[in-house]
């Protein structure tokens, strides 16, 4: 039960990033100074984070159906742990890659 009410808070957070347009919530974007801030691309940013939550909460939503299913409850333990370990590097990597870095903003 623990990987569903933490697979719904990821799709909240990833929500309220993307479509409610909480962009504090990632971090380090809300210190940034207005000009800093028109250097990315945060829409793009928010859609990373979507992503990167919403591909974690489905791994979360099959591992605890799969520990059910198979009933062995460490199989949730470990999902929870894998969908970790790949979303949060996904996250960072891709959010960091440049790619929603604006070049035409002069400093």
């Amino acid at each position: 039960m623990k990987s569903i009410i933490v697979a719904i808070i990821f799709i909240l957070l990833g929500a309220l990033i993307k479509y409610g347009k909480m962009y504090f919530l990632i971090a380090g974007y809300n210190t940034m100074s207005e000009k800093e801030k028109n250097k990315y691309n945060v829409d793009g940013l928010a859609t990373v984070m979507w992503n990167g939550m919403l591909g974690m909460a489905v791994l979360l939503v099959i591992g605890y159906f799969a520990a059910k299913l198979l009933d062995n409850p460490q199989i949730e333990t470990y999902v929870m742990f894998g969908a970790l370990i790949i979303g949060i590097p996904y996250i960072l990597i891709k959010s960091n890659s440049g790619k929603y870095k604006n070049d035409n903003v002069s400093d």
